[in-house]
């Protein structure tokens, strides 16, 4: 019986708080393990040396959509050469987005593209970034995706998609929304999803779940993202820790 929780996407170099308070308020809330993803070449190194520093912390590395015109082969060679860090768990946070900019769609997806296949190379996982791009998003990971296990950070679609997600054997991880109010869709995704394909996260310093909404989120606030999932399925809130922890493991394999 897993009896911590893992954070499987905060952005732990962007915190405000000093890392020994983060750490600190981690083990009150028995939040043990958390892996750091990467989004631009300029914080790849912090991300690494984070995660080297620190027993239980891990590094994903890869380039955010809303950065792909910063992708060329020299950056390429970067991430290469980081995923040869055993404190390297993942390719990530990669993908779509269409919420900010649609300018360089097509820029964005030959990005996508060439993470996934580098994801392949190096025998990694996938973490996928998804914002308003769930067809492209799934049509290229199908189309170009050959072995990797794929996860998808902060999942945002409906109970329709996840179920499509899910078989093609995919992970979900949810976060902070669904402890909000009016987030409908994301209660539901939370009660029908297969367990064995459910990860948590808190997406910290973003998306701070309830009772702390309108201040930084830190990863200690995964338990609340479990206790409002353990809600939402009429299960204790021990089993709900238990089943992700085990999930996050074998898909890191950490």
């Amino acid at each position: 019986m897993k009896d911590y929780l893992i954070d499987t996407h905060a952005h732990i170099d962007m915190l405000e708080a000093p890392l020994t308070e983060t750490i600190k308020q981690m083990a009150e809330y028995n939040v043990k393990k958390v892996l750091i993803p990467a989004v631009e070449v300029g914080t790849l190194s912090k991300v690494i040396e984070t995660a080297e520093a620190y027993t239980d912390f891990y590094a994903m590395v890869g380039i955010f959509p809303s950065e792909a015109k910063t992708y060329t082969s020299e950056v390429e060679e970067k991430l290469v050469e980081h995923a040869k860090n055993p404190k390297v768990k993942a390719v990530g946070e990669i993908g779509l987005d269409y919420y900010w900019d649609k300018s360089f769609v097509d820029l964005q997806k030959d990005v996508f593209i060439k993470q996934i296949q580098l994801a392949n190379k190096l025998n990694l996982p996938i973490v996928v970034h998804d914002r308003e791009a769930h067809k492209d998003t799934f049509d290229l990971l199908k189309a170009y995706n050959e072995g990797s296990k794929v996860l998808f950070h902060c999942f945002s679609g409906s109970v329709e998609f996840m179920r499509e997600c899910v078989k093609q054997g995919w992970y979900i991880a949810l976060g902070g929304v669904v402890t909000f109010k009016n987030a409908v869709k994301m209660k539901e995704v939370a009660q029908e999803v297969l367990l064995g394909k459910l990860v948590l996260e808190t997406d910290s310093p973003y998306l701070t779940p309830v009772p702390f909404r309108g201040k930084p989120n830190t990863p200690a606030y995964t338990y609340y993202v479990a206790e409002e999932i353990a809600k939402l399925r009429n299960m204790p809130v021990e089993e709900i820790i238990d089943i992700t922890t085990e999930n996050a493991e074998r898909f890191f394999e950490i």
